[in-house]
């Protein structure tokens, strides 16, 4: 075609249909999530907003720096750039995409993103189908300028969170995974134990594929993965525009490895764009990045949205309540819009241990087997810049509704660091001291309070879809 139209007209006919056919090819953001036909949408973003923009926090936080407090170096995987918030790294393009793109400064030194959505509940309902979906254009660049770029859009389990050291066994769901510009998508399942096991960790139990017609990076591609619970053995799926290129069976691992990694409270959602690490490092034979990866090379997000087709609830019978902290000093089964409450400062003084002027959230009528667990929890908490404030959780269990607290569970409290953004306070803090036993519920309460320990400052709780609380019985 180009041939023909160079014989009838100038260059310059030639350059408008470049630009017409590049537009094309690419498929900028379609504005909307597209419909799903016999699905139930459940969550999504379509990253509208103004041109540097953050990701809407109501959905998304970002992780900063090299690893979580905690947590292993390097995230776990040897990648070497700084993640950051700035919009140099990270926002929305204006035109209806997310942009993370990975920077080199005049020292050599990497930067580029990394956000994860605040819920981690995303969970194929009992008897249903789990679907994960974005509409990603991987970073355009290939060969050596390539080497070291590590785009993914990934899922971990919820227990990871305030743990940083229960990987693989907690389950992971790599949806689109891609280094070194190769014109490839990965799909892997990581589970178990590591090294080895019964995922073959660190590898997992992955294939690949080409991105069908136009290269993974120079054209945007649908990334779909599947967790299917209608059908036995269940089943986990990994799809590219709509093909199928990646399926694991439940009886492809044990159990229990299965049970480890599907009977928590679910998983939480990932973007990011890493530079080097293990697995572009393996995959180019030498370390990366080189001399001549080239910086400012943008992996464009269109839409993540989550779907559940069948089955009933996401809470299946025989499996822990996960309750949500809800505006208004409820505790439900639904979370809602992510919404902030106040917590008061301690005023300086010492209250380890004494709920001062907490927030308290309520259920009623709670009936329930006790399955011999244990209580967990998530709350999103930030001091901002205040130093040497913590926040603490009592959780109180009254089994018959009579006004008698049973079981009374009360937390260490969570030092927050001096800066401004969300973190993760959970049970991995430890128990601090408990009273009375648990028991059946049979229209029982359930209370949750949250107060300042200590600190001079104010503190910011995130509830609705934010923070939640999982009990130990089975309400099904």
């Amino acid at each position: 075609m180009a041939a023909r139209l160079t014989a009838r007209t100038g260059p310059a006919a030639i350059l408008a249909l470049a630009a017409l056919l590049g537009a094309l090819l690419t498929s900028p953001a379609r504005g909307a999530v597209p419909p799903a036909p016999g699905w139930d949408l459940q969550w999504s973003d379509d990253f509208t907003g103004a041109a540097g923009s953050p990701p809407s926090a109501a959905n998304w936080q970002i992780d900063l720096g090299h690893g979580y407090p905690g947590g292993p170096a390097n995230w776990g995987t040897g990648e070497i750039q700084t993640y950051t918030d700035s919009p140099a790294n990270l926002g929305l393009d204006g035109g209806g995409n997310l942009r993370i793109t990975p920077q080199r400064d005049a020292a050599g030194n990497w930067t580029s993103a990394r956000i994860e959505t605040r819920r981690a509940d995303f969970k194929a309902p009992a008897g249903g189908v789990l679907r994960i979906e974005s509409r990603i254009q991987m970073p355009n660049v290939t060969g050596e300028a390539a080497l070291g770029y590590w785009p993914a859009f990934w899922a971990l389990g919820s227990p990871y969170r305030g743990n940083y050291w229960n990987w693989p066994g907690i389950g992971e769901f790599d949806v689109m995974e891609n280094v070194n510009g190769i014109n490839s998508v990965w799909g892997v399942l990581h589970c178990g134990v590591s090294p080895g096991g019964p995922c073959d960790e660190n590898n997992g139990i992955g294939a690949s594929r080409a991105c069908p017609g136009a290269t993974c990076q120079s054209a945007f591609h649908t990334y779909r993965f599947e967790w299917d619970r209608s059908v036995s053995p269940n089943q986990l799926r990994w799809y590219v525009d709509d093909q199928l290129f990646h399926t694991v069976a439940e009886n492809r691992v044990d159990a229990t490895t299965w049970a480890n990694m599907t009977g928590h409270a679910g998983y939480f959602l990932l973007l990011n764009v890493a530079m080097g690490g293990a697995f572009p490092n393996g995959v180019a034979g030498h370390a990366t990045p080189t001399a001549a990866t080239v910086p400012g090379r943008s992996m464009l997000v269109d839409y993540v949205a989550i779907w559940t087709r069948g089955g009933g609830s996401t809470e299946p019978p025989g499996e822990s309540a996960t309750l949500y902290l809800r505006e208004g000093g409820g505790l439900g089964t639904a979370g809602g819009s992510a919404t902030t409450v106040t917590v008061a400062s301690a005023g300086g003084a010492n209250h380890d241990g004494t709920p001062y002027q907490p927030q308290t959230y309520l259920a009623s009528g709670v009936t329930g087997a006790y399955n011999g667990g244990s209580t967990a929890f998530d709350l999103f908490v930030d001091a901002g810049g205040t130093v040497a404030c913590g926040q603490q959780l009592r959780v109180s269990y009254d089994r018959t509704g009579d006004g008698t607290w049973d079981r009374v569970e009360t937390y260490h409290y969570f030092a927050t660091d001096p800066l401004p953004g969300y973190e993760h306070y959970t049970e991995g803090r430890g128990l601090a001291s408990a009273t009375g036993t648990h028991g059946d519920l049979s229209g029982g309460r359930v209370r949750v309070e949250v107060w300042s320990a200590i600190g001079n400052g104010p503190s910011t709780l995130g509830t609705g879809n934010q923070s939640s609380i999982r009990i130990p019985y089975d309400v099904g």
